[in-house]
C-alpha cells in the first residue's frame, strides 16, 4: 500500500493543529456551558446520565452479541453471547427505571469509594517508612468518608451524585480544552 502513495501521513511527534485552535476553545466553552446547566439541575443530569449509560450498555451488548456470532467457531462463543445479553437487559432496565438506576449507580460509586479508601489506608500502613505518605492517608480517609456519607444519605444522594459528577467533569474538561486551545493559539501566532 505504501508503494501506491496511500500511506496516511501522521503528524510529527509534538506537532499540534495550531491553526485550528478556535475549535478547541469553542469545544471548551460548550462543555463549560453544558456543565453549568447540569450543575443547575443535577437531578435531571443524573437521570440523563443513567439513560445514557443504559443506552451505552444496550449498544455494547448488541456489539458483543454480533462479535460473538462473527467469531462463532471460538470456544468463548456462549459466554460472549450471555454477557452481551446481560448488557442489553441491564441497559434496558436502567432506561426503563432511571431513578432506580441512579440509586444502583450511586450504591456502586459509594462502595467503590469505601473500598478504594480502605485500600489506600492499607497501602499507607504497609509502607509507613516512605516519606510523604500522609497524602495517601488523607486521600484514603476522604474516599472512605465520602463513600460512607453517600451510602448513609441514600436514597436522596442518588438524585444528585451522578449529575454532580457529570457537571464537574464537563466544567473541568471544558476548562482543559480552553487552556489547550489558547496554548495552540500562542503557537500559531508568528513570532
Amino acid at each position: 500500500m505504501s508503494g501506491l502513495g496511500l500511506t496516511p501521513q501522521l503528524p510529527a511527534p509534538g506537532s499540534a493543529p495550531s491553526h485550528r485552535w478556535g475549535w478547541f476553545v469553542a469545544l471548551g466553552i460548550i462543555q463549560i456551558i453544558i456543565g453549568i446547566f447540569c450543575w443547575i439541575d443535577v437531578v435531571a443530569a443524573s437521570l440523563a446520565g443513567v439513560l445514557i449509560i443504559g443506552a451505552l450498555l444496550v449498544a455494547g451488548g448488541v456489539f458483543q452479541i454480533v462479535h460473538a456470532f462473527a467469531m462463532r467457531g471460538w470456544s468463548g462463543f456462549l459466554l460472549y453471547v450471555l454477557i452481551g445479553i446481560l448488557y442489553v437487559v441491564g441497559g434496558f432496565l436502567l432506561m426503563a427505571e432511571p431513578i432506580r438506576g441512579s440509586l444502583i449507580i450511586t450504591v456502586v460509586i459509594a462502595v467503590l469509594l469505601i473500598i478504594s479508601g480502605i485500600a489506600r489506608l492499607i497501602v499507607a500502613a504497609t509502607h509507613r517508612h516512605m516519606p510523604g505518605l500522609w497524602l495517601v492517608v488523607l486521600s484514603g480517609i476522604v474516599s472512605f468518608a465520602v463513600g460512607v456519607l453517600l451510602y448513609a444519605s441514600l436514597p436522596w444522594s442518588s438524585l444528585w451524585v451522578l449529575g454532580t459528577l457529570i457537571a464537574i467533569e464537563l466544567v473541568f474538561h471544558g476548562i482543559a480544552w480552553l487552556q489547550f486551545g489558547f496554548a495552540l493559539r500562542k503557537l500559531h501566532r508568528p513570532a
